[in-house]
């Protein structure tokens, strides 16, 4: 993965903490908030509002949309850490001043809380999914 081993060790940390308490202590979601940053808290609320949808084909491909704050769908590809949002191109890539968008940050934090939406798609549907997120970019 792409995520720092503190990140990686700390989304584990959620993920056992939540299994055997279903609850995140606090020390966990502080440093939830020292890691991310300024994604922490509104990636915590779209999971807490069940934003994101793990959107899978028959073949296994997976992807995740989340329904971020402004009611737009942004595609999220957890494999290699990318999101379609305007804020993962700025913050993200261009200027490095987050390791990743809240929306990212919100497909971690559903998987280790098991808040997952789940779709199953065709693979057509899978396609038209991935070349709308194209024709967007273009």
């Amino acid at each position: 993965s792409t995520l720092p081993a503190v990140a990686e060790e700390l989304l584990r940390e959620i993920k056992k903490a939540f299994q055997e308490t279903s609850q995140v202590p606090d020390d966990l979601l502080l440093g939830l908030k020292f890691i991310f940053g300024p994604s922490a808290v509104p990636a915590l609320d779209l999971v807490d509002q069940r934003s994101v949808t793990r959107v899978r084909s028959p073949s296994g491909r997976t992807l995740y949309q989340v329904l971020g704050s402004s009611g737009k769908l942004y595609t999220c590809y957890s494999a290699c850490h990318f999101c379609t949002c305007p804020a993962f191109g700025f913050s993200v890539l261009q200027k490095s001043e987050s390791l990743l968008c809240k929306h990212i940050l919100a497909v971690y934090l559903s998987q280790a809380l098991g808040a997952c939406q789940e779709l199953a798609v065709s693979e057509e549907q899978l396609t038209n999914i991935l070349l709308a997120e194209e024709e967007d970019e273009g």
